[in-house]
């Protein structure tokens, strides 16, 4: 069994406590608003999230590896959301990736897609568009 991007966290249900894998979503925005509007969204929805200012933040954490689903802004100081995509995926790490941004265009939209990334939604989400695309990263929770 792969578990690659899975943590273990203890639920119970019921009468008897379950061992449930819990995909783990990063969030990298440089935004503390937006990042704290997303994680309480995806922890309402079942999942574990951790939260990263910036791309370089997210890998010192040594926590790309263990990354099930990415939900990024694009433009960021230091390194971009794309550039911080294409190294994680040069390091052989390629979670489902959810683009977010307040500039969306047509070439970047392509960009994105064409990088790999599932897709990018524009700042403000919809919370039902984000929820569907968190549902094809990484199914029900």
């Amino acid at each position: 069994m792969d578990c690659t991007g899975l943590t273990p966290s203890l639920k119970t249900r019921g009468r008897e406590g379950i061992l449930q894998i819990s995909p783990v979503v990063s969030i990298v925005d440089d935004d503390q608003a937006v990042r704290h509007a997303l994680d309480s969204l995806i922890r309402s929805l079942g999942w574990q999230v951790r939260m990263y200012k910036s791309a370089e933040e997210f890998f010192s954490s040594g926590e790309a590896a263990h990354t099930a689903c990415l939900i990024s802004d694009v433009l960021m100081p230091g390194m971009s959301g794309i550039e911080m995509y294409e190294h994680l995926r040069a390091q052989g790490h390629n979670p489902p990736t959810i683009f977010i941004t307040a500039c969306p265009s047509a070439p970047l939209r392509a960009q994105v897609v064409s990088a790999g990334a599932l897709v990018l939604l524009p700042k403000p989400y919809d919370t039902a568009t984000l929820t569907h695309w968190l549902s094809v990263a990484l199914g029900s929770p």
